[in-house]
């Protein structure tokens, strides 16, 4: 787990069609915080959980209450993991299933698009949709928790399960895990929100120490959520694992958050009984120390832990009261479903498909359009041309847990996938679509016979060629890459492939499925490379999401969740691959210098900056008004329990309003970007993104846009005091549809 936010909520309804075509209009309400009332309400819910789990735990003995805090072992449940019974309180045991994109492991379930696709689309209302459409599948299955969301940052672009989470920065990663979290537990389903703390590569993930100061986890890394579960991840957090360090579990998360679930362990994380537990651990899982093994550093170790005095029983009781708290807030002990997750089990999909089609489209990224060459209207011929337009020929589960890159690519590889119903490849959705206007499609699809490409794409009225990058986690080796990328190249030399159509056909596309950002300056330059397509990772609609967006039936309103830099050395940090015996220790050199921030300080220019993304149409911003006042210094008591969620910190301080005009020809959504820029006297980054909307608008239609802030967002951690401080003097802001295309600006000044 990296950063979530329980600080706002825009509500943004799709309501209908325009023009019979997959373009939505949107209905936006102004960027809300999470108000005094519903944190009010969120607290009584809480509330009412803890008094029936204290009742039921008050019921239990020690080998009881023991029984909750650690799963039952690996291979003793077809659920990735799970919890037993206990029949004197009609608990009927818990259900843990991966992953934060779908039920994994299962058949009749659906594949949704990555967390970074969600995260492209900038639009509230979609990432929470994706959440409730996957919590009614875990459900359907009879899922009590759904590991995930991911919440770790996109720190090292080449991270291997990056791709999981929702990008680069600290606010939209943070709105995009809030979403998907109250999503999912709109259905009942209990979310965990993984890996917590600072679990950013995956080489060494257990072998490690990321080394973090206490600002930049403030700032970066530690924010709230109103979550059931968090996981701790395999890395050590400072020299202490993170399953047991007290520092990050009982200090950040249970002091300072006021976090009122359960922390789980990571499969296999953790390394001892009284310290884990002590350190605020409430559960291991899987249960058992090794596979197959019938000891387990909980369970009756445990209770021998109390019996000897290294622990104590009201430490225990605390963690079965955590652990039955969240069953009874998600409404778990009424009539949940058993679970059903084998052959023959219950088919879960309803009518996801259109909302996961409609996510393809909008987190599709337009990043180049030379000339008006998009969208296609009447092509006499298409060339389709490389691998990734194409499927397995063996299946698009061939591999096991998607540990392969041949065909389209939906999502990378590992515990953090699903298996798919069907996958919707390029090639088949351009063919059909194609026929409408009796549009000739030929293909080559295959990334290594460069004379077969540039056979298809000559001639061709447009070449559309696509190319991948691939990553997931550590445990599988795809193509000599074990979880982290070894580079931020395109998979199987696309670079050449690229070249070599653009050196035969003059409106060449190049179209982009990848786990993150790829360096694209070998080819982005070629005068025949007229556009370039992000296409992320879109699960089983890819076809037909990308299709609407070359067609024009949607306006693509995609923008980038990262920075596409020029030289993978413009990143402030690289994956660690040293080996050694001892603890490899992870710097975090950069503090809150990461991507787009770090790009800014150091005045380095991107290929193509975080929040950028071409349309179809234009917008115009205007009359940008700033009201509110905030004074310098801290107004809360900061050694409460739950301190940073103090409602003097997140009441709005100060409104941002603007218009905004579609002054183009085509309806379409734009995404307006709020940045702050603080008194350089603290040595924060020059531009930090805290605001974003998605807007849609007819041709000549205007609306005015409004943005609050709160004194939460205009904070820095202040490492001397320890508490959230807005700093004395002007406080920069910047409204505009990019962090460098920055349109409007103000100020507010703290005195």
């Amino acid at each position: 787990m990296a950063s979530f936010s329980l600080l706002s909520l825009t509500f943004v309804t799709l309501l209908s069609l325009v023009n019979a075509q997959r373009e939505f209009l949107a209905v936006s309400c102004a960027f809300r915080e999470l108000t005094p009332l519903r944190r009010i309400a969120a607290s009584i819910e809480w509330d009412g959980a803890y008094a029936k789990a204290e009742a039921a735990v008050a019921n239990l003995s020690l080998s009881d209450k023991v029984v909750l805090t650690s799963g039952k072992g690996f291979f003793f449940s077809s659920c990735t993991g799970s919890i037993g019974s206990i029949d004197k309180i009609n608990f009927p045991g818990i259900c843990l299933q991966d992953s934060a994109l779908g039920v994994r492991s299962t058949q009749d379930n659906s594949a949704f698009p990555a967390g970074i696709t969600v995260a492209a689309t900038w639009n509230r209302t979609l990432m929470y949709q994706r959440g409730v459409a996957m919590g009614q599948e875990f459900r359907g299955k009879g899922v009590n928790v759904q590991l995930g969301p991911y919440m770790n940052l996109m720190r090292l672009p080449a991270s291997g399960r990056a791709w999981e989470g929702f990008g680069a920065d600290p606010y939209l990663s943070g709105e995009g895990a809030y979403q998907s979290i109250m999503g999912i537990q709109s259905q009942g389903v209990q979310a965990v929100a993984k890996h917590f703390l600072n679990n950013e590569q995956e080489h060494s993930r257990a072998f490690s120490s990321s080394n973090v100061d206490d600002r930049t986890q403030h700032e970066l890394y530690m924010h709230p959520a109103n979550v059931a579960a968090v996981m701790c991840s395999y890395n050590q957090v400072n020299n202490t694992y993170a399953c047991e360090n007290n520092g990050t579990l009982n200090g950040y998360l249970k002091g300072e958050l006021g976090f009122r679930g359960y922390v789980m362990s990571d499969w296999y994380a953790t390394h001892s009984t009284a310290p884990a537990a002590n350190g605020g651990l409430d559960m291991t899982m899987p249960g058992d120390l090794l596979p197959g093994s019938i000891i387990s550093w909980f369970g009756e170790t445990l209770a021998i832990a109390v019996d000897v005095g290294t622990v104590n029983e009201t430490r225990v009781d605390d963690m079965a009261t955590r652990v039955l708290a969240a069953w009874y807030l998600l409404g778990q002990d009424q009539d949940y479903p058993s679970p059903n997750l084998g052959s023959g089990g219950p088919n879960v999909q309803g009518d996801h498909a259109s909302l996961i089609r409609t996510i393809d489209a909008a987190g599709t990224v337009l990043l180049k359009n030379d000339k008006g060459m998009l969208p296609l209207r009447a092509p006499g011929s298409i060339a389709v041309i490389g691998n990734g337009a194409g499927s397995n020929p063996s299946g698009p589960n061939a591999c096991a847990d998607r540990s392969c890159d041949n065909g389209v690519l939906g999502m990378g590889w590992g515990s953090g996938t699903t298996n798919y119903p069907y996958l919707i490849a390029p090639v088949d959705a351009i063919t059909n679509r194609s026929q409408l206007t009796n549009t000739t499609v030929v293909s080559s699809l295959t990334d290594s016979d460069l004379d077969g490409a540039a056979k298809a794409a000559t001639g061709a009225d447009v070449a559309l060629v696509f190319i991948t990058a691939d990553s997931g986690e550590l445990g599988y080796i795809v193509e000599w890459t074990e979880g982290d990328r070894n580079n931020l190249n395109a998979w199987h030399n696309g670079d050449d492939l690229v070249q070599k159509v653009a050196s035969v056909n003059n409106n060449t596309i190049v179209v982009v499925n990848t786990v993150g950002p790829i360096i694209v300056d070998a080819w982005i330059d070629h005068p025949n490379v007229t556009g370039l397509i992000w296409s992320g990772l879109p699960g089983q609609e890819a076809g037909n999401g990308l299709v609407d967006v070359l067609w024009g039936d949607y306006n693509p309103s995609g923008r980038l969740p990262y920075t596409i830099a020029k030289n993978q050395s413009d990143y402030p940090a690289q994956v660690d691959t040293d080996f050694s015996l001892a603890t490899i220790q992870i710097d975090y050199s950069e503090g809150l210098f990461i991507d787009y921030r770090h790009f800014d300080q150091a005045n380095i220019e991107p290929r193509y900056e975080f929040g950028f993304g071409l349309s179809y149409t234009t917008f115009d911003y205007s009359a940008l008004s700033v009201t509110g006042s905030v004074t310098p210094g801290s107004n809360y008591n900061a050694t409460t329990v739950g301190a940073s969620l103090d409602a003097s910190l997140h009441e709005t301080a100060v409104t941002v309003t603007f218009t905004l005009q579609n002054n183009g020809s085509v309806a379409g959504h734009e995404i307006p970007q709020l940045y702050i820029s603080p008194p350089s006297s603290i040595n924060e980054p020059p531009y930090i993104l805290k605001g974003f909307d998605s807007i849609f608008l007819t041709p000549g239609q205007s609306e005015q846009v409004i943005f609050n802030l709160s004194r939460y967002d205009l904070s820095y951690w202040n490492v001397d005091t320890q508490m959230w401080e807005v700093p004395a003097g002007d406080i920069g802001l910047s409204v505009g549809a990019s962090s460098r295309d920055r349109r409007l600006s103000g100020q507010v000044t703290s005195q």
